[in-house]
């Protein structure tokens, strides 16, 4: 009886060395190879209130009062997002010419915009966040005290490529936009 066990314990370990060799995952300067994180419909919560949870947990740190997730803002956000993919280029303009304010004016909005940023990347939402409290243009928008509503989106492109948009704005202020405060755009 062992000696079955043994041979067929042999067979198994020879025919699973004979296997494919595990695909590598780490490169040769040893950091990790890159992968295209995946974004798919059932994500959709889960990353925009990461990356709320995330925003908030940097505004607290600051001395910033939370803000709260906001479906209008949101939406603008992803028509942002998506028109971005169609020009090709990450900024703050719609391909029709509109800017953030106008996108806030045509959903129907009826706070101040206090700012937007923007990025074109490959990174999750934790890294998008991280590489924007990193830029000082770009932290003082998420930071704004005046800020207490958001909208968080993005659009994925087939190759992996994420457009993230997100709007930061006071609800709280009514009918103030550009024309009488400058809005950070970053």
């Amino acid at each position: 009886m062992f000696r079955r066990s043994f041979i067929f314990g042999s067979l198994t370990l020879g025919l699973v060395a004979c296997g494919r060799a595990p695909l590598a995952t780490i490169g040769p300067d040893g950091l990790p190879l890159p992968q295209v994180y995946r974004i798919g419909p059932q994500d959709i919560n889960k990353i925009q209130f990461r990356m709320l949870d995330g925003l908030n947990a940097l505004r607290i740190a600051a001395g910033a009062p939370s803000v709260r997730l906001n479906a209008k803002l949101t939406a603008a956000a992803a028509t942002h997002s998506r028109d971005m993919s169609v020009q090709n280029r990450p900024w703050h303009f719609g391909s029709d010419g509109s800017s953030p304010i106008d996108r806030l004016r045509r959903i129907g909005y009826g706070g101040s915009l206090t700012g937007e940023t923007i990025s074109e990347t490959y990174e999750t939402e934790i890294e998008t966040l991280g590489a924007w409290i990193r830029e000082p243009d770009t932290r003082a928008v998420l930071l704004d005290t005046d800020a207490t509503e958001t909208g968080i989106a993005w659009f994925q492109e087939p190759n992996g490529k994420i457009w993230w948009t997100l709007v930061l704005a006071n609800s709280n202020r009514r009918g103030i936009f550009a024309q009488e405060n400058p809005i950070p755009l970053q």
